[in-house]
C-alpha cells in the first residue's frame, strides 16, 4: 500500500535552471551592468547615494509585447531623471492570492488555468534578459523559493510581499538573495512582522532548495545586509504620513536597524485608486525636503494604459496595455507625475531647501 502523494494528480518534469541559463545566457557585459545596478540600489538603501530608488511598473506582467514597450518608455524617462531618481522597472511575475485568482505569469502564462510553468519560467527569463539588455534594471517580488534560481542573476532589487513577510521560508530565502530586499508591512498595517523579517534576513541561515542543475541541496546563506521596510498601508488606512514614517523609523532604530524605508504609493496608501498615487508621492517629497532621511525611495504601479480589466474566460479578448490585477496609472500620467516630482525635488535642492533647520 502506498500512502505517499495521495492527492497528487500527476508529476511533470521541469527543466533545471541550468537549462534556461544555457538557452538564454547572460553575457559578461550584461552581468557587469546588473552588478553595477545592484551596487547603486544597495548604496541608495544604505544611504550612501542620496538619490531616491523609484520602483515603477505594472502591478503584474502578463503580456511580453506590452512589457517591452513599457520598458522602452521607462528607460527614456529614467535617463531624464537619473540625477535624482534611480528607476528600477517593477517586473512582477508571481502574484500571491488571499483566496483565488490568477497567480502570475510564471505559474499560468496562458492565463487559462493550464499552469504551463516551464513556459512561464522561460517567458520570464527571456523577458528579463530583453529588458535588462535595454539598460533598464528590474525588480521582482519573490514568492516561490525555487524561482530565483531561474532568474536571480538578472535582478537588481526584490521584495517580499505583505502576505509572506511573516513566513520563515521567505525570511531565510531573503537572507541568501543576491540583491537588496524590501519587506512590506502586513495587510493589517502592522509593522512588527516586516521589521522582524529584516532582522531575521540579516542573519545567516540554512534551508532546503535546488541548485542550478536541479539537485536538491542545502543552501547556507551569509545574511542580507540590505533589507529595508516597505510601507504599503493596510486595513487601518495609509501609513505614508509624517507621523507614520517617523514611527516606522523609530521602531527600526529600536530594533537595531538602520531606518531605511521605501513607500509604496499604491495599495493601502492610495486605497487602490491609481490617481491618488501622486498625492502619496507629493507627501514623500515634502517629507524629504523637510529633512526626513529614512525615506530611501518609492513605488508606483503603472502601465501603458490606465485602470484594470477582468481576466474573464478568454485571454485573447484582453485589451492591450491594461493591468489584469490591481489598477494602474497610465503611461501619460506616470510620465507627468515622475517628471513633476523630479522638478520639484531638483528645484528645491538647488535652492538649498533639502534640509531646513529651525
Amino acid at each position: 500500500m502506498n500512502n505517499s502523494d495521495i492527492r497528487i494528480q500527476r508529476i511533470d518534469s521541469l527543466v533545471p535552471p541550468s537549462g534556461l541559463v544555457r538557452d538564454y545566457p547572460v553575457t559578461e557585459q550584461l552581468a557587469e551592468e546588473v552588478s553595477r545596478s545592484r551596487r547603486t540600489v544597495n548604496d541608495i538603501i544604505r544611504g550612501r547615494d542620496r538619490r531616491l530608488l523609484a520602483v515603477i511598473g505594472p502591478c503584474s506582467i502578463h503580456d511580453e509585447k506590452a512589457a517591452l514597450e513599457y520598458a522602452a518608455l521607462l528607460k527614456e524617462l529614467a535617463q531624464e531623471v537619473e540625477d535624482e531618481f534611480y528607476i528600477v522597472m517593477r517586473t512582477y511575475f508571481e502574484k500571491p492570492r488571499t483566496v483565488l485568482g490568477w497567480k502570475g505569469l510564471v505559474l499560468d502564462p496562458d492565463m487559462d488555468g493550464s499552469y504551463d510553468i516551464e513556459k512561464g519560467l522561460t517567458v520570464a527569463r527571456r523577458l528579463l534578459l530583453q529588458i535588462t539588455s535595454m539598460g533598464m534594471p528590474v525588480g521582482c517580488e519573490v514568492l516561490d523559493p525555487i524561482v530565483p534560481q531561474y532568474i536571480d542573476e538578472l535582478i537588481s532589487w526584490s521584495s517580499i510581499g505583505a502576505r509572506t513577510s511573516e513566513s520563515q521560508t521567505h525570511r531565510t530565502l531573503a537572507s541568501g538573495l543576491s540583491v537588496a530586499v524590501g519587506f512590506k508591512n502586513s495587510t493589517s498595517g502592522d509593522l512588527t512582522n516586516a521589521i522582524n523579517a529584516i532582522r531575521s534576513a540579516a542573519s545567516p541561515a540554512s534551508f532546503i532548495g535546488i541548485d542550478k542543475h536541479g539537485n536538491t541541496v542545502i543552501l547556507r546563506t551569509t545574511g542580507n545586509d540590505c533589507g529595508h521596510l516597505i510601507l504599503r498601508g493596510g486595513d487601518t488606512g495609509p501609513n505614508y504620513y509624517e507621523d507614520s514614517v517617523e514611527n516606522a523609523a523609530r521602531l527600526m532604530t529600536q530594533a537595531g536597524l538602520d531606518p531605511s524605508i521605501l513607500i509604496d504609493c499604491s495599495h493601502g496608501n492610495s486605497n487602490k485608486k491609481p490617481g491618488r498615487q501622486k498625492r502619496v508621492l507629493r507627501s514623500i517629497l515634502e517629507q524629504i525636503l523637510w529633512g526626513e532621511t529614512s525615506i530611501r525611495g518609492f513605488m508606483l504601479e503603472s502601465n501603458l494604459r490606465p485602470g484594470c480589466q477582468s481576466l474573464g474566460d478568454d485571454p485573447m479578448a484582453l485589451e492591450y496595455g491594461i493591468s489584469i490585477t490591481d489598477p494602474c496609472m497610465g503611461w501619460d500620467e506616470t510620465r507627468t507625475v515622475v517628471t513633476e516630482a523630479y522638478r520639484m525635488l531638483k528645484d528645491a535642492r538647488s535652492d538649498g531647501r533639502s534640509a531646513p533647520i529651525f
